[in-house]
This record gives structure tokens, sequence and C-alpha cells, in this order.
């Protein structure tokens, strides 16, 4: 059985402890991004006269040389034999090529199991998502990883709410949800770790990580975090490939669900089920996606009038068009083509 979520506290206090697990081959920007970011918020408070909030241990699971992805090596300051975290504790598990090997590392399996209910948070950056799965720790939550880890996280036979278009999952407001949480691609961890210090410090000291940074406080676009037609590529369903290769030069049409899977020669059903397990999205989300991306090329280019490019890329009413970009990119049509545009 899963261990409980319940912990004694429900809000980091000074002295916070951020904990990141490193192991062979996790990939350095998963653990130095979210780091960073922490650090950064203490070096604002001591701008402003106030003292550090977060303590940074880089653990592994061993104490000593660890050798991260790109030839970087850390020191691992402790190992999970010694390492024993404070109740007022975040633990962040990074993602990398060797999740391959660790997600089956009973030794971190069992040291996760018996301390996500003894620390405030428990979360993975990228593909460490898997690891966390492994553990049991997402059953019946929510979850995201890497696009290119989608289907396998799905494919783990647990309860598990793959939701593939989520930057992260945490969220303040819930009780399981802010405390095991996970993110998607790589530099996600740094939307979340700007996430975790809005929950501890307030949003005007989010803001001003972030635009120490030079990065959104919160990323427009929720997760989008794999171009569509590079998902195309890298299917490997190849009856799915062929209709994913097949949408973009149909957006005009309606592209119901119903004709989707009549071009893949699924039933429905089949095909919604498909979907999830690929991509961790559904058809109908898919093809949203798709126009979209199609409108914004449109309109960064100049090519076309908003009125045009909703026809264009499917959306028919530019209303449509206005509601997907305010819900997707938090922008207008019109706006993002006056920041984004060219010349």
């Amino acid at each position: 059985m899963p261990p409980s979520r319940t912990t004694a506290a429900h809000s980091a206090q000074p002295g916070h402890r951020v904990i990141c697990i490193a192991y062979p081959r996790a990939m350095s920007l998963d653990i130095t991004g979210p780091m960073q970011v922490f650090a950064t918020a203490n070096d604002v408070r001591e701008r402003q006269g106030l003292p550090a909030f977060y303590q940074l241990v880089f653990a592994g699971l061993e104490a000593g040389p660890v050798d991260l992805s790109c030839g970087l090596q850390k020191v691992a300051t402790q190992g999970l034999a010694q390492l024993r975290p404070p109740p007022n504790s975040t633990v962040l598990v990074p993602g990398g090529d060797g999740v391959v090997e660790v997600q089956h590392h009973s030794g971190l399996r069992q040291w996760l199991q018996r301390t996500a209910p003894k620390v405030l948070r428990l979360g993975s950056v990228c593909s460490g998502a898997l690891i966390l799965a492994r553990a049991g720790l997402l059953d019946g939550l929510p979850a995201t990883t890497h696009w290119c880890r989608l289907a396998e996280l799905a494919g783990m036979e647990r309860p598990i709410q793959v939701d593939g278009d989520r930057l992260h999952t945490f969220d303040a407001s819930h009780p399981q949800q802010r405390h095991i949480f996970t993110s998607a691609g790589v530099t996600s961890g740094i939307d979340l770790a700007l996430s975790l210090i809005e929950a501890d410090l307030g949003r005007s000291m989010a803001l001003a990580v972030a635009r120490h940074l030079v990065m959104f406080v919160r990323r427009p676009g929720g997760q989008a975090q794999f171009s569509p037609l590079l998902a195309a590529e890298t299917t490997q369903a190849p009856r799915l490939a062929g209709l994913l290769e097949w949408i973009p030069g149909h957006l005009g049409e309606r592209l119901s669900v119903e004709q989707l899977a009549a071009q893949a020669c699924l039933p429905p059903r089949t095909l919604a089920r498909v979907f999830q397990q690929e991509l961790g999205t559904t058809p109908g989300r898919y093809v949203e996606r798709v126009r979209l991306q199609a409108a914004t090329t449109l309109l960064s280019q100049r090519q076309a009038s908003v009125s045009t490019v909703a026809r264009l890329c499917g959306f028919g009413h530019p209303e449509n068009l206005r509601r997907s970009f305010h819900k997707t990119l938090s922008i207008s049509p019109q706006a993002f083509a006056e920041r984004f545009g060219a010349g």
C-alpha cells in the first residue's frame, strides 16, 4: 500500500530544507534549474535585509561524487543511509537517462516510501515521475512527465491520472497535490520551483525571482511541452503516426473524433485510448493544439489577419481563436502578433 499522504505541517517555514536526490546520469538541468530558483529567492531576501529562507541540500544514493548528464559531476553531501529530512522539507527527484535503471533501485524506492509521509512536500522533475510511480506515490493523483515518457507512465498499470497538458501538478489549494506532485520536461522544474516559492513566500517574491531570472512567473501555455508535429515523428504507434501527419493538412475541416477515427481506421473509443496512451491527451485537445500552433505560426509571420487565421486553422469565428489563445497562452491573438510577429 502507498504511504499516507498526511503531514504535520501545511506550509513551509524559515529554514525550509530543499533536498535534491541525484543519481548517475540524472539530467543536470533538472537539478540545477530548480535549485537556482530557490537560491535566487534567498538572494532576493538578503537584498531586502531578510534571512535566507531555503537550505539547499544535494544528496545522492550514496555520499560522494555523482556523474550527471553532459559530463557534469556533483558531490552528494549525504547518501540515503544518512539522509533523514526534517518535517519542514521539500524533496525533489530529477529525471534523466539514469531513470531507466534507478526507477528499479529498491533502496531509493523504500526510502521514498518511508520519507513521503514525514516531509512537507515530495515531487519530481521531468522523468523523475517514473521513480515516484514505481514507489506507488502517484496512485490516485494527477501526474505528468517529459512528453517522451508519457506512454511509459501511462502503461505502468497503476491508478495514475496521466495528464500530458500540464507543466506541473503542484496545487497549493489541494491537500494531496501540494504534498506529492510532478513536473513535465526538463525546464518545467523551474516553473515548479517558482510555484513552490509563491506558495511559501507569496506572489510578489515569485515575481521578483522570475524577473531576476528573466522568465514568466507562470509560463504561458500550460504544458504545451512538445510540438504536435514532433509527436507525429516520435510516436511508436504507426496508425496514430499516420493520422498525426494527416491532421495539419486538414485543419480547415471539422475534425471530429468520428472523422479522426475513420481516418485512422480505428473505433472512436480505441482512438481515444491510443491517444491517451501515446500522447497523454485526448484527440480533441490534440487537434486544438495543432490548430493553435498553426495559428501562432501565421500570426508570428504576419501572413494574415486574426479573422483569416481563425478560418484557415479551423477555429471558424475569431472569438473561438481568442478563447483558445487566452485559455492556453494567456494572451490574445492580436497581442501575440504584436509581441512575437516578425518585422
